[in-house]
């Protein structure tokens, strides 16, 4: 049996980052935690920036992942939007990096196809999808659905790769 390996899903957003925390072990998953990081909206970006990456940082400190995986963001019609957003997301990636976490990103489509099976599944065959691989999973708010959907997704390729390894430290 191998040992249990910690993973920390973050879906980037300056209102609203969700996290989730799941164990993987030999193809099992299970779900250890989940919500949102929230910055108060009425602060400065700054302010809010820093907030974002206390909190993510406050995560990491808590849960003790060993990998962290981030959804890669979309463009926006809006530069503004997309702007901000990357600023976000820039500090999503921080937080874990800063503790010397590996942190990994995969595109929205590659998740839903790893989770759902169908690179463009809808949020809610994505929460259904999420409740059925993670059944003690409650996730409150869809934020936090789609960053446990970023975890297994991670915890898929990851159990792949580290199949291949295997496949090639046998057969050498």
């Amino acid at each position: 049996m191998s040992t249990p390996f910690r993973i920390l899903g973050l879906d980037p957003g300056l209102r609203r980052t969700g996290w989730g925390v799941i164990e993987s072990c030999d193809h099992h998953l299970r779900h250890i935690a989940s919500g949102v990081v929230s910055p108060d909206n009425r602060l400065e970006m700054p302010a809010r920036l820093n907030l974002l990456y206390e909190g993510i940082t406050s995560l990491v400190d808590a849960w003790s992942p060993d990998e962290a995986a981030v959804e890669e963001i979309f463009v926006s019609k809006n530069p503004l939007s997309t702007l901000r957003l990357g600023q976000a997301r820039g500090v999503v990636l921080l937080a874990p990096a800063r503790a010397s976490l590996t942190v990994y990103e995969y595109a929205a489509n590659v998740i839903k196809k790893s989770v759902v099976g169908a690179g463009h599944a809808d949020k809610s065959q994505m929460q259904a999808m999420v409740r059925m691989l993670l059944p003690t999973a409650d996730p409150q708010s869809i934020d936090a659905a789609d960053a446990l959907a970023v975890a297994i997704c991670h915890a898929h390729h990851t159990a792949t790769q580290r199949a291949w390894q295997h496949q090639k430290a046998t057969a050498g």
